[in-house]
């Protein structure tokens, strides 16, 4: 039997329009869901913003402060895409009013953020769904199956790339991603979070890693106002970034394989420059999101000269049916969006998660805050 579930939107950034569009979508690509989502409030402590959305989406009501959302027992699911500095205390605020979470990922500013929203919930009894959204692309299913039934022999090594130019001009505004009071981290948060779940939904736990940062945009101007994504500014008065543009890392798995993980959010040229190499000792698997519905893999036995072939993932792979009839028909970044969505109605549903949860989230973040300790130590760090 189908019902209605009541949920809300908390910031309408960009990320907050996508989960929203991805709710919409949802039971068009899914229909088996008994859960329907209806679209009760948005809430944005930007004036004029919770209410646009709410005209444009079609939201029951729009408020400038969240804890009307909490409050509120028409809803029962909230997506959290608030600034990171707001994930714990609303994490743990809907968590405490009953209400299951889909939070952007890093889920706060450090790994003790991360537990403190995952107890809430687990202590609330609700559902946590976190958007680590490239491990739900097709291609990436496909590879890790690849990689977990032995097509390409034992692991060896593995690299992970997040390369990106979004803050890469000089007059990119200093909001709040750039402050560590409210950003947290740079780019180990933004980008390198979502290298080390890709790195632990293919190859396993991380063991011990040593990792480099640094700061190569070191100053930007303050915006005049509210921003919404990458924003830039002239003329502002000029303030400090403090966090990391980039990171370069070293890892060693349980398994004994060794990666490297790279992400830089001032690269350019690079324009999502994101994906993955691993070689086994049969063979190997690349992913490159820019082109996500195709893997390049080599297996066989021939060891040295073995060709690479390309594979178009299709009905099959992941939840590529739900979108499309046919290998090689293209998919978008908002679609994994959707199956996100579909991830965290399902867990609902069944009272079983599904897709990356907040124990993932909490996994991510103490690997970061090792990623840290280890640049600012220069020595390898243990996360045993």
């Amino acid at each position: 039997m189908v019902r209605t579930l009541g949920v809300a939107v908390v910031g309408f950034g960009w990320m907050g329009r996508v989960h929203t569009q991805a709710y919409a979508r949802v039971p068009h690509h899914f229909p088996g869901l008994t859960l329907r989502p209806e679209l009760v409030a948005v809430a944005d402590e930007v004036p004029g913003r919770a209410e646009e959305a709410a005209a444009r989406y079609g939201f029951a009501t729009g408020t400038r402060d969240w804890r009307t959302v909490a409050a509120d027992p028409r809803v029962e699911a909230v997506s959290i895409a608030a600034p990171n500095f707001l994930h714990r205390e609303i994490g743990v605020a809907m968590s405490g009013a009953g209400k299951h979470i889909w939070i952007e990922k890093p889920v706060g500013l450090t790994a003790a953020d991360a537990r403190a929203v995952s107890r809430a919930a687990a202590k609330a009894g609700v559902q946590g769904t976190v958007g680590f959204n490239y491990r739900n692309a097709p291609a990436v299913a496909a590879a890790r199956e690849l990689i977990s039934s032995g097509e390409i022999g034992t692991v060896t090594h593995v690299r992970i790339r997040l390369l990106s130019d979004y803050a890469a001009h000089p007059e990119g505004a200093l909001t709040w991603r750039y402050e560590r009071e409210r950003g947290g981290s740079g780019v180990l948060g933004d980008l390198a979070s979502h290298g080390v779940d890709l790195a632990r939904h293919l190859l396993g736990e991380i063991e011990a890693l040593t990792a480099d940062t640094a700061v190569f945009l070191p100053r930007r101007a303050r915006p005049a106002g509210a921003t919404a994504g990458h924003a830039r500014a002239t003329g502002g008065e000029l303030g400090t970034v403090e966090n990391e543009d980039y990171v370069g890392c070293l890892l060693r798995f349980v398994s004994g394989a060794r990666g490297v993980l790279e992400a830089c959010r001032v690269s350019v040229g690079e324009q999502n420059n994101y994906g993955f190499e691993v070689h086994g000792t049969r063979g190997a698997v690349f992913w490159d999101f820019r082109r996500m519905g195709e893997l390049a893999v080599s297996r066989g036995t021939a060891y040295q000269d073995q060709p690479v072939s390309t594979v178009y993932v299709g009905p099959g792979h992941g939840e590529y049916a739900a979108f499309q009839p046919g290998a090689a028909n293209s998919m978008g970044y908002d679609d994994l969006k959707v199956i996100e969505a579909h991830h965290f109605l399902r867990s609902i549903e069944d009272g079983t998660p599904y897709g990356a949860t907040l124990d993932d989230a909490v996994h991510s973040a103490e690997t970061l805050d090792a990623m840290a300790r280890s640049a600012e130590r220069g020595s390898w760090v243990s996360l045993a």
